[in-house]
């Protein structure tokens, strides 16, 4: 099981838990959890980043993402530690992007 599926399943919510489920189709690379993903994760989850972001985090990295994109204040005040990858807001990115 991939791990947004495994996050998604955990959603309250039925009407999101259906929209999430689509993601796959608006994947380029699709991300399975291994050694090197959990090792990554581990790390960065030392810096106080809960797990379950870390491995989301970890497997951006692992699929050479230039961005990793969240709306989560916990993540977004821990991100200057992550250096493998640049994490902001949406609102941050298309500031970035555009500029």
């Amino acid at each position: 099981m991939y791990i947004l599926d495994y996050e998604n399943s955990k959603n309250p919510f039925r009407e999101r838990r259906e929209q999430i489920a689509k993601w796959r189709a608006y994947c380029e690379v699709d991300i399975e959890e291994d050694k090197e993903v959990i090792t990554v994760a581990t790390l960065i989850s030392q810096h106080g980043i809960l797990k379950i972001d870390s491995l989301h985090i970890s497997c951006a990295i692992k699929a050479r993402a230039e961005y990793f994109l969240t709306t989560d204040d916990g993540v977004l005040k821990k991100a200057t530690h992550v250096k493998s990858i640049k994490i902001t807001d949406p609102i941050g990115f298309i500031k970035e992007a555009t500029t």
